[in-house]
Formats: structure tokens, sequence, C-alpha cells
């Protein structure tokens, strides 16, 4: 998982004190728990493998999380953290305008593009999770549409969109994040017709249209 930035996970408990140390044996543990998730499936895959492949030992490995259940809530934090930031991020740049609306459709669309069956292993394995992490998980899905809402609500506040219902605002922002996660589930067949910039484009049309209308 190339240019991943570190979540915020402190409720996995370790035996280790230093804290850099944790998040670099966590960033290896994640690594490795992707690769095998994805090649063998959450429920095959065992402890042992992945401290094999993430080159630590079996005892190791135990210093840094408690089970395998663990282990994949790093894997999907991790990838939540890696949006929020590309998100945030370009946020930062463009400042405001329609710009910073297109340009956050944008980095979220090509997070997707890059992280794709890490999504779909979020959907996949979700629901092996232990009941405190899975719900985590949703609320992390629920934090990323919030920064989209907050988007649309400060151009529509601006008078750069029109104004925008509440009701309204939240399920374009949930659109939004469902068309970021269709490119993962139906890349099979979309790539094979659209670039991801062409996705890109036509479906920030698509946002912005219904946005200038005020209707879905």
């Amino acid at each position: 998982m190339q240019n991943r930035h570190t979540s915020n996970v402190v409720n996995i408990p370790t035996q280790v004190k230093n804290r850099n140390l944790v998040e670099l044996r966590r960033r290896q543990i994640i690594d490795a728990a992707v690769t095998l998730f994805i090649e063998k499936g959450f429920h095959k895959t065992t402890t042992r493998q992945i401290a094999r492949a993430s080159g630590l030992s079996i005892g190791s490995l135990y210093e840094y999380i408690e089970s395998k259940e663990d282990v994949l809530y790093l894997v999907c934090d991790a990838i939540h953290a890696e949006i929020e930031h590309g998100v945030n991020e370009a946020l930062q740049r463009t400042g405001k305008g329609r710009n910073s609306l297109a340009e956050v459709i944008r980095e979220y669309f090509l997070v997707c593009h890059r992280m794709n069956d890490h999504i779909l292993l979020i959907y996949q394995e979700t629901q092996s999770l232990p009941p405190q992490w899975r719900n985590k998980v949703l609320e992390n899905e629920v934090r990323i549409t919030g920064i989209f809402m907050q988007v649309l609500a400060k151009l529509s506040d601006n008078g750069e969109l029109p104004a925008l219902q509440e009701k309204f605002i939240e399920l374009v922002a949930h659109n939004i994040t469902v068309l970021g996660h269709m490119w993962t589930f139906r890349r099979w067949y979309l790539a094979r017709h659209y670039r991801i910039e062409d996705y890109i484009q036509m479906q920030s049309d698509f946002i912005l249209g219904i946005c200038n209308a005020g209707t879905l």
C-alpha cells in the first residue's frame, strides 16, 4: 500500500511502548495481510502466515496485535486514513469555489482507483470483524462522506451552487462515495471502456449537473 498515511488507531492493545515502532511494525503487518487476505481470503489466512509474510516471528506479531480480526481492522483503518488524507489535501490545494468540489471528487476517485483491491476487501470482509470494530469502520465511512457534505454545504451557502436542502446535500455526498466505489466494483468492465480520467470527468460533470439543477 504505497503512500499510505498513518491512521489514528489507538484502541488496539500493544505490548510495545515505542509508538513509532508500533506504527512501523503495523505497516509491515498491514501490507502483508492485505496481500494474503486478497489471495486466500480472510478466513483461510492464518496469523502465522501473516507473521511470516511481514518478516516477524509469531511471538513478535502478537506484541502488536491480539487477533487476526485486529489485523483486518488495521487494514480497513489504513485505507480510510489514505482516503481522508487525500481528500483533505485536495481541499487545501484548491481553497474554494466549484473547483474545490471537482478536485475533491477527483482525488477521492483516484484513491479508489489506486486501492481498488483494498476497498473490495473492506466490503467482502467487514462482516468478519467484531461488532466494535465493524461499527468503527462504518463510522469512518460516514466521516469521509461528511467531508463531501461540508464542501457541498459551503458552496451552497456561498452562492456558488444553488441553495440546496440538507437532505439533498446528504444524498449527493453519499452518491459521490458510492460512485467512487463503483469504479472498484465494476472496474472489470469499466476499465475496458473508460480511462480513470474519463470516468472522473464524466462523473464529476454528472454530480455538478445535479447540484446546479438542485434535483436528483
